[in-house]
C-alpha cells in the first residue's frame, strides 16, 4: 500500500466512524457566524470576554498606532533582531499584573507548551500529568526526555500516592495540570496541588491558564489570581488567543527560569517572532483587563444559566465554568445534535474522539460575554 493509498484508507475510516474533520467556510458577523449561507449564534469561539468584536477597541488601538506605528512583521527571532519594545513592554505589563518576578511571551499556547516541558526536564525528570491535560501539553511531555506517568483526572489521591512511590527515584518531579479544563469545563484544586508539592522538596507545579485568564480572578488574571496561589505555581501558562482577543502565550516564572526557557527552548529560539502589531494589541488589552468586570460577571450568570438548562434535560455536566458541555456518547449522535442545531440558528459543535474519550463524544457549548441569557433561552426547547 502506497503512502497516498494509506492516508485515504484511514480517512475512509474517520469518516465511517464519525471522526472525520474539515476545515468551514466561515463568516464572522459580531456575535453570529455565516456558514453554508446560514446565519447563526457562534456558541462555539474562544472569545470568552467579547472583545474580538468591540468595534471601539479596535478603533482606540488603531488610533494609538497613527501616533505609534507598529511593524507587521518581525522578520526574525527575538534571539536575533526580533526583540521589539513591544515585547518588552508587554513583559513588563505581565510583571507588574501578576507582581511577578519574570515573564517571558511565546508565539502561541502550542509554542509554550510543547517547549518550556522538553527545555526544562532531564531523563532524572518525572512529569505527573492529569489525564484530561491538552494535546499540547502531552505533545510538550513526549518530546521532553522526562518520564511520565498520567493520572486519573482530579484524583488527588492517586496522585499523593504517585508522589509517595517516586519522589525519592528522581532529581525532580513535575505535576502538570490545566486550571479550567478544556473539554469538561471543570477545573483543578490548585491550593491542594500546592498543598501536596509542598510537602517534597523537589516537586514542581506546571498550570495552564488557557481557559482561565481573562476570566477569572478579580483581575482576570485567571483562577491562580481568584484562588489567591498565583506565587506558588512554578510554571504559570496562559493564552491571549483567547479571552483576550490576540494571539500568543506567556510564562510567569522566576528570573532564573525566564533566563534558562531563552537559552534553551527550541520553541522560542527557532522561530520568527510575533509582528509588533500584534504584541502591541495585547499589551493594549492586557493593560485594560482588570476593568473587564462587568463581562466576567456576565460570563458567570450565562455560565450558571446554560448549565442548569444542561441539568434539568437530564445531562450530567460536571463544568463550573464557561465551558459547557453536553455530552452524549456515539461520535454520530453527537454530529446529529450538532446539526439539528445548528438547523435553528445555534452554531454549536460536536467534539469527538481522539480529542475526547471514546464514547463521550458531545457538543461543545463556549460562552462569551456577548451572549445575552434571551438567546440562551431560545435554546431550551431543542436540548
Amino acid at each position: 500500500m502506497s503512502l497516498y493509498e494509506r492516508m485515504q484508507s484511514e480517512l475512509q475510516a474517520l469518516s465511517e466512524a464519525g471522526n472525520l474533520r474539515s476545515l468551514p467556510d466561515i463568516i464572522h458577523q459580531g456575535n453570529d457566524v455565516i456558514v453554508g449561507g446560514q446565519k447563526m449564534l457562534n456558541l462555539s469561539s474562544n472569545d470568552y470576554l467579547g472583545l474580538a468584536s468591540r468595534e471601539d477597541l479596535r478603533l482606540e488601538f488603531m488610533n494609538k498606532m497613527a501616533t505609534e506605528p507598529e511593524l507587521f512583521s518581525s522578520s526574525s527571532s527575538r534571539l536575533l533582531t526580533g526583540n521589539f519594545t513591544a515585547y518588552q513592554s508587554l513583559e513588563k505589563s505581565l510583571c507588574r499584573l501578576f507582581n511577578a518576578e519574570a515573564a517571558l511571551v511565546f508565539n502561541s499556547g502550542y509554542h509554550a507548551n510543547t517547549g518550556i516541558l522538553p527545555a526544562i526536564c532531564t531523563n532524572e525528570t518525572l512529569i505527573l500529568a492529569d489525564k484530561l491535560v491538552h494535546a499540547s501539553l502531552i505533545d510538550g511531555i513526549r518530546l521532553s526526555a522526562g518520564k511520565f506517568i498520567r493520572y486519573r483526572h482530579n484524583d488527588y489521591a492517586q496522585l499523593e500516592r504517585l508522589l509517595q512511590t517516586h519522589h525519592k527515584d528522581y532529581k525532580q518531579i513535575i505535576i502538570v495540570t490545566e486550571s479550567i479544563f478544556s473539554m469538561d469545563g471543570d477545573v483543578a484544586d490548585l491550593n491542594l496541588l500546592i498543598g501536596l508539592k509542598k510537602a517534597y522538596d523537589n516537586v514542581y507545579l506546571y498550570v495552564d491558564e488557557a481557559h482561565a485568564f481573562g476570566v477569572r480572578g478579580e483581575n482576570g488574571l485567571g483562577m491562580a489570581e481568584e484562588l489567591n496561589c498565583m506565587h506558588d505555581i512554578d510554571f504559570l501558562v496562559g493564552t491571549f488567543g483567547k479571552a483576550l482577543a490576540s494571539t500568543g502565550a506567556y510564562i510567569i516564572c522566576k528570573k532564573v527560569v525566564r533566563d534558562y526557557l531563552i537559552n534553551r527552548m527550541r520553541t522560542l529560539i527557532f522561530t520568527t517572532a510575533l509582528p509588533p502589531v500584534c504584541v502591541a494589541w495585547t499589551d493594549f488589552l492586557l493593560n485594560k483587563l482588570p476593568d473587564f468586570k462587568e463581562e466576567r460577571r456576565t460570563l458567570k450568570t450565562s455560565s450558571i444559566y446554560l448549565k442548569a438548562i444542561i441539568e434539568e434535560k437530564g445531562f450530567v455536566c460536571p463544568s463550573t465554568s464557561h465551558i459547557l458541555p453536553l455530552i452524549i456518547g456515539k461520535s454520530s449522535d453527537a454530529i446529529k445534535v450538532a446539526k439539528a442545531l445548528q438547523k435553528e440558528g445555534f452554531y454549536a459543535l460536536p467534539v469527538r474522539p481522539p480529542t475526547v474519550p471514546e464514547g463521550t463524544s458531545r457538543i461543545r457549548f463556549s460562552l462569551t460575554a456577548a451572549i445575552t441569557i434571551n438567546e440562551l433561552e431560545k435554546l431550551k426547547p431543542l436540548l
